[in-house]
Order: C-alpha cells, then sequence, then structure tokens
C-alpha cells in the first residue's frame, strides 16, 4: 500500500504544529515551515523506503526546517563600509540611534559596529576583535541591553511581549 502526503498530514499535522510551534514560539514562521515541511514531503515521498519509519523521517525533515528557519534569521545583511561616526543622520528613522550607539562603551560598540552595521557574523567579529564567540554574544547581549534601556530612558518606547520596541517617538531631543 502507497503513503500519500494527503495521509501524512492527517496523521500528524497537528503533532507538527504544535512542535514546531513550541520550538519557534511564532504563529505566522510555524505555518511556514510547516508549508515548507509538506512540500518537502510531497517532493521526496517516493524515496520513503520503510512505511513504518514515516513517523520518524516526517519529523527529520521537520526538524531539518527548523534549523533552516533560524539559519535564515541569523544571516545578516552587509551595508558596504559602513562608518556609524561619519554618518551621524544616517539613522533619523530610529530615534537616537546614532548617538546610542556612538555613546555605547568601546567594547559594545565594537562588537554592535561590526556584527549589525557592517554585517560581519559573528564569528568573524571574534576573529577580527580577537575574542571567543561567546564573549561576542555576551558583549552583544549587553550592548543590546544597554540601547534598550536608553530608548525607554529617552524616547519612552516600549517592550511587546516578544521583547521589541514598541511606540512611538516622545523625545524631547529629537522632536
Amino acid at each position: 500500500m502507497k503513503i500519500e502526503t494527503a495521509d501524512i498530514w492527517r496523521k500528524h499535522h497537528s503533532e507538527i504544529y504544535f512542535f514546531v510551534l513550541k520550538k519557534v514560539k511564532d504563529e505566522e514562521a510555524t505555518r511556514e515551515i510547516i508549508q515548507n515541511v509538506f512540500l518537502k514531503i510531497h517532493q521526496n515521498i517516493a524515496s520513503l523506503k520503510d512505511r513504518t519509519k514515516v513517523r520518524a523521517w516526517v519529523f527529520t525533515i521537520v526538524r531539518n526546517e527548523i534549523a533552516n528557519h533560524y539559519n535564515l534569521a541569523a544571516k545578516t545583511i552587509p551595508i558596504p563600509s559602513y562608518d556609524i561616526s561619519s554618518h551621524q543622520d544616517s539613522n533619523q528613522d530610529f530615534c537616537c540611534f546614532d548617538r546610542f550607539v556612538t555613546n555605547l562603551p568601546k567594547q559594545y560598540k565594537e562588537v554592535v559596529q561590526l556584527v549589525y552595521l557592517k554585517g560581519q557574523t559573528q564569528n568573524q567579529a571574534a576573529e577580527v576583535l580577537n575574542i571567543s564567540l561567546a564573549n561576542v554574544k555576551a558583549r552583544i547581549r549587553r550592548a543590546k541591553s544597554l540601547l534598550v534601556h536608553n530608548f525607554n530612558a529617552c524616547c519612552k518606547f516600549e517592550l511587546n511581549n516578544e521583547g521589541k520596541l514598541i511606540g512611538d517617538s516622545n523625545c524631547s531631543i529629537c522632536n
């Protein structure tokens, strides 16, 4: 008896949905991942040799798609030779952003500039600064914390449930 994609959908869809949702914590991303999973299942179902291992095969595809999701999210868009000190008005849409980054302690500012403004990977930044990857990650975490604090204090932004800045600027410096 031949196994069909629709059979896998009926039998495993809800289990896959909740598994992915638990991992990515975003409904839209979950739906996108599931769509990719079932596309790959449909395209590769003929390669399934053992019907008794359908669930394991499906969850291998699911785990790979979750990894792909995080790998795509981790990539940054490089901005060619961006020097924040020479572009003071470049981020006007981000109230006080340039000032906040410029005023970060040197060790945090270097990491933020390399990773977020110049588009280097965290590994590349670790090599350039001659520090460990764990240290780069810790500095990024601390820099983000300082930036969030500055946005909250100066510009009256707030954090939503996902930890992202929301609201309109209420900044005496920018207004």
